[in-house]
């Protein structure tokens, strides 16, 4: 610790990019936590399901639901997701997740529903890639 002052004046690029990375990560962190939604793995996302009735929507393009895609999943294209529908009105106060197939689609439209108004948003993290990492079944075609 007594030679750190000294470390800091020898070293001033390397205390920047050090300085530099801890902000970036603590505000990486904050963002994580007040971003509305809760993020899941595999695991996580089948317990809700079967303990709290969660209703899972595949949120990628029509191919990539045709094939494959999780069993219990309604297809629910980006382009037609509307916060006020019908479908998704009735569903504001009850626990839904969505995924994709990488995880960053439907964190875009967990924000928008979280902005809407919906209460238990969750995301399947890593999107059906993780899904299928961890060796879980798909189905392929129509639901």
């Amino acid at each position: 610790m007594q030679r750190l002052p000294e470390f800091i004046a020898n070293h001033p690029l390397l205390t920047a990019a050090f300085v530099g990375l801890l902000l970036a990560w603590i505000g990486w962190e904050i963002s994580q936590r007040f971003r509305g939604f809760k993020s899941l793995t595999p695991a996580q996302l089948v317990r809700l399901m079967n303990d709290e009735g969660m209703i899972l929507f595949d949120v990628s393009a029509h191919a990539d639901y045709q094939s494959g895609h999780i069993a219990q999943a309604r297809h629910l294209p980006p382009s037609q997701v509307d916060p006020d529908s019908k479908e998704l009105a009735v569903l504001r106060d009850k626990p839904i997740a969505l995924y994709c197939k990488t995880g960053l689609t439907a964190g875009t439209i967990a924000s928008k529903l979280v902005k809407a108004g919906f209460s238990q948003v969750h995301v399947l993290k890593g999107g059906l890639q993780s899904w299928i990492a961890d060796n879980l079944p798909l189905s392929k075609g129509k639901r």
